[in-house]
Parts: structure tokens; C-alpha cells; sequence
């Protein structure tokens, strides 16, 4: 009998990845075309998963990216970047721009019109952090492409960090 030991990386290689830059995202279009770039991103999936993406899944990855790129494109002057990554049962999403502050959860408050981006991304997604970046930050969400699985982190593990 012969023991051995495989290494296997922190972090595995995407099956697919793609990314998108939004040069002039305050002149509008750039949440819906952010949104249709996602939905074409994950029909892909199929070429590269066992099995495609359940519908309610691609909803999700659409709300989760339209909050990310709302808050790049609101708050932060400059171009930002959308970058989807196809893993085995879950899809990085993150959104690169050119402020350094990371987004602030404000709690929940259903009197509060509006600012419940960041709480809608930690309640769907498994995790979400904030990376500084050189020149500004990444913005990364991992969403559940599983449905049994979604949203069983509890919250303080979707906590950003």
C-alpha cells in the first residue's frame, strides 16, 4: 500500500471567465447591458458545466452584478470593469473601479428608499469581500449556482471583509 498526498490549489482555475469595461458608465445603459452581458455569460455555461444554469440562478447573478455595478458606476468617477468567473457549482462576480473606500452595508431599515445594494448582495451570495486594487478596488461576490445551497452561509459569514 503506497500513501500519497495531492496538493490541490486555494483557489481552482475558472472554467470560464470573461470581463467587460465600462468606459462611460454615467452616460446610462450600463446596469442592463452589465445584466445581458451575465445572462450571455451563463448561457455559455453549458460548453464548460455538466448541466446549465437554473433560471432562478441567472436571475440572481443578474440582481447580484446590477447591484455591484450600481454602486461603481454612483459612487466612483472613471471606468469600471465586470468580471465573471465560471467555477464548477459557483460564479465569481467581481467589479473593479477606481475608489478606494469599500461599500458600506447600512443595515436593514425597510423605511429606507433605496441604498440596500450591499444588503442584497451579502443576503443571495455565499461570500462577498473587498480587495484593494492599485488604482481603486475589487468588488467580489461568489454566488451558489446550486439552488439547494443558496443563501445557507449565514450572515455573518456574508459579511464583507
Amino acid at each position: 500500500m503506497t500513501d500519497a498526498m495531492t496538493a490541490e490549489p486555494a483557489t481552482r482555475e475558472p472554467f470560464l471567465s470573461a470581463s467587460v469595461v465600462y468606459d462611460n458608465a454615467s452616460h446610462g445603459g450600463t446596469i442592463a447591458a452589465a445584466r445581458a452581458f451575465t445572462a450571455d455569460f451563463l448561457a455559455a455555461a453549458p460548453s464548460v458545466r455538466r448541466e446549465p444554469v437554473a433560471d432562478e440562478r441567472v436571475e440572481l447573478a443578474q440582481l447580484v452584478v446590477s447591484e455591484l455595478v450600481t454602486n461603481a458606476v454612483r459612487h466612483t468617477v472613471g471606468p469600471c470593469r465586470l468580471l465573471l468567473e465560471l467555477r464548477q457549482d459557483t460564479l465569481d462576480i467581481s467589479v473593479f473601479d477606481r475608489a478606494a473606500a469599500a461599500p458600506v452595508p447600512r443595515g436593514h431599515d425597510p423605511r429606507r428608499i433605496g441604498q440596500h445594494g450591499v444588503e442584497i448582495v451579502v443576503a443571495v451570495c455565499e461570500s462577498l469581500s473587498v480587495e484593494p486594487q492599485p488604482d481603486g478596488k475589487r468588488v467580489r461576490a461568489c454566488l451558489s449556482l446550486l439552488p439547494e445551497y443558496a443563501g445557507a452561509a449565514t450572515p455573518a459569514d456574508r459579511r464583507p471583509h
